[in-house]
């Protein structure tokens, strides 16, 4: 119960970050509501908010896939995997988290690799994990993985059917 109580204050003290503020000088708008409107259209309708195009907020730019799986390195992945993230992720269904299974179908691969780096500026700043927080109401844990343990994770990921 002091888990969830954790959470819930935590999840309200996230979502006030959120909140927009134009930067825009008062003086310079007609209303302070016009230039919120602006920003918000020009956001949703940013290439960062496409799933495939957008890469998300942290160190990985860019994550090519081989053609073969390398199933050491998917293993590996699988122990960080059951060790740290199932207490949120469940590989074949929702549950407080969304489920992997196909997850390289709906997100573009390094945006994984930063959303598993990368989870408190990406729930701040980027918009497809500011609608996970909406919708899950819960934030993503910073589990503190080294990069190549979120490789290792990603590549069990492209395992999992």
């Amino acid at each position: 119960m002091k888990l969830k109580a954790f959470l819930f204050v935590g999840l309200i003290g996230v979502m006030a970050s959120c909140g927009g503020e134009s930067s825009a000088p008062a003086a310079e708008s007609k209303s302070s509501a016009e230039p919120v409107k602006e920003e918000v259209a020009v956001e949703e309708t940013s290439a960062a908010s496409d799933p495939m195009e957008n890469v998300g907020i942290g160190p990985i730019d860019e994550l090519e896939f081989d053609e073969e799986i390398d199933e050491a390195l998917a293993a590996s992945g699988k122990e960080v995997f059951e060790a740290k993230c199932t207490a949120c992720h469940k590989t074949n269904k929702r549950y407080i988290g969304p489920s992997p299974q196909g997850i390289f179908e709906r997100r573009n691969p390094a945006w994984v690799m930063n959303m598993i780096l990368n989870p408190d500026e990406m729930v701040a700043e980027d918009p497809i994990a500011k609608a996970l927080l909406a919708e899950y109401a819960s934030p993503m844990a910073n589990q503190n993985l080294t990069e190549d343990e979120a490789r290792a994770v990603v590549e069990y990921f492209r395992t999992i059917e």
